[in-house]
This record gives structure tokens, C-alpha cells and sequence, in this order.
């Protein structure tokens, strides 16, 4: 099957990027399994997953990019616009959530499930809450925040992860080569069926809030070797002297933050696949 997808001659007069501007550019709804190139004819993949506000594609050599839509793709030359899918005729007029979900119907309070997700701090399980709060309890799944990464294994093996105790773990800065890197390689080989370990490569969960929501181009780089919140905190001009200008901070952060879209793509794309993971059987 995905050989046949990715037959197609890029050579082929067909496959040309089209000028901008070049007749009206259609909506085509991604869905899965749908082969698209992104407008710059850098990467061209099979789309394996929908999330809110983005979409992750999969190339024929395996490797995953996480793009935003709506947004402007080629799909055999011809230049669309890659939305959501629309919602059915039942969906249609009922409460979203600040995830972008369809709101389930009032119900009772379900009984947890025994699967966990787990991310690296406070910060991380408010953020989480406040954007995926009412997708998780209808679900049945607790987010519990650790304190650092450093003793993840240890952490994992006394969770005892199995077919109905699966684990999934948000982690901060999880790039290659990086200590976070080679910790979540040793917590998944030891559960390889039952925890799933994904990441964001943000140096904290701060960065993975669109600096536009708080008037912010883009948010300062701040110098190796100084703490990063601080250092982030004195380039804008907000206070930081004190634990309590650092909470502050965060307050003002995530009170900017309404909905997903307020999030990076790269960040709204980890929590669903986690939440995927520990619930579907």
C-alpha cells in the first residue's frame, strides 16, 4: 500500500508546484492516509495522525513532520488548502472543548482508568488541564506531574505498566543526543508495548505557548548557562527576582491561553497521541 502512494514520477510535468496565485486553491479535509507535499516541496508523507489544529505526516522512510492546518499543501501538483475534517450533521452545534473536541454529553463522573499519563512538572499538568481537562474525564484518565525525569525508570517499574496499565509520559526537551533523549529510550525498552514516551523540544512548557498571545514576536533566546525562566523573564522586562515574580509569571502565561490554538502545534500533537495511547484497547 505505501509503496503504491509513493510510486508517483516527481518529475512529471502533473507534479509541478503551481505558481501562487494560479486559479482558486480548493479545501481537500485531511484524512488519514491522505499523501500530501507541504507548499515548499520539502517533505511529502501519508497523513497518520489528526490532531487539533495539526496534522502529522509520515514519509516512506518512516520519519514523522507535524504541520499546522489549516494550511497550504500540494497533493499531485495541485495546491490546496488542508483543513479539519467536517464535523457530521450530529456533531454539528454541540459545545467544543478548549481542545477543540466535541463536548460528551453531561454524565456522571466516571471511575479512573488504572493507565496514567505523566508529565515532567506542575506547570505542565496545569497547561494540560486547562486545555485537555474535559477530554481526560471523559475518558477516565489521571495526569499526574513528576518532579524531573531523572529517575523515570525507577518511576515506570514501580507503576508496573501492563495491557490494562499502559503509561504515557510527556517530556520536556525530548531531542536527540539530550539526556531526556536517552532516559525515555531506557523507560520504553524496559515497557516497549505498555508505556509510550513522547516529547516536545521545548527547554520548558512555557515556550510551547505562542509568544503572539502575550503581544511577544517570538520568544527571546536566553544565554547557555543561565537559568532558563529567569533569563527569559529579564530579556522580556518582567519581574524575576523571586520565586514568587517566577509564579506570577506563569499565571500571566497561561491565563493568555484560551484554547488550543494558543499552543504550538508541536506540543497540542504529543498530548493527543498520549491520550490515544492509554485509552484505546
Amino acid at each position: 500500500m505505501r509503496s503504491r502512494q509513493y510510486s508517483r514520477d516527481i518529475l512529471a510535468p502533473e507534479n509541478r508546484k503551481p505558481k501562487p496565485g494560479q486559479g482558486p486553491v480548493r479545501q481537500v479535509e485531511a484524512e488519514p492516509g491522505l499523501v500530501v507535499e507541504d507548499f515548499e516541496g520539502r517533505f511529502c508523507g501519508a497523513i497518520v495522525f489528526l490532531e487539533t489544529g495539526a496534522v502529522t505526516l509520515e514519509d516512506r522512510h518512516g520519519k514523522r513532520r507535524v504541520f499546522p492546518i489549516p494550511g497550504t499543501f500540494l497533493i499531485d501538483g495541485e495546491r490546496v488548502t488542508l483543513v479539519r475534517p467536517a464535523p457530521s450533521p450530529a456533531q454539528q452545534g454541540r459545545r467544543r472543548t478548549a481542545s477543540g473536541s466535541i463536548a460528551a454529553p453531561d454524565q456522571r463522573a466516571k471511575v479512573a482508568r488504572a493507565s496514567r499519563i505523566y508529565v515532567e512538572g506542575k506547570h505542565d499538568a496545569e497547561l494540560v488541564e486547562q486545555i485537555w481537562g474535559d477530554d481526560l474525564r471523559d475518558v477516565g484518565v489521571v495526569v499526574e506531574y513528576l518532579e524531573g525525569v531523572d529517575d523515570l525508570p525507577a518511576i515506570v517499574a514501580d507503576f508496573r505498566p501492563g495491557p490494562t496499565r499502559k503509561l504515557g509520559v510527556l517530556v520536556d526537551h525530548l531531542v536527540p543526543g539530550s539526556k531526556e533523549s536517552r532516559i525515555a529510550a531506557e523507560t520504553v525498552a524496559a515497557f516497549p508495548e505498555h508505556v509510550l514516551v513522547v516529547g516536545h523540544p521545548f527547554i520548558d512548557i512555557w515556550a510551547a505557548v505562542r509568544p503572539s498571545v502575550l503581544g511577544l514576536p517570538e520568544w527571546p533566546a536566553v544565554p547557555k548557562g543561565q537559568p532558563w525562566k529567569e533569563g527569559l523573564l529579564s530579556a522580556i522586562g518582567w519581574p524575576c527576582a523571586t520565586p514568587a515574580d517566577v509564579a506570577a509569571a506563569w499565571r500571566r502565561i497561561r491565563g493568555a491561553v484560551r484554547s488550543y490554538t494558543d499552543l504550538d502545534p508541536a506540543l497540542l500533537g504529543r498530548v493527543e497521541e498520549l491520550i490515544d495511547f492509554v485509552t484505546i484497547e
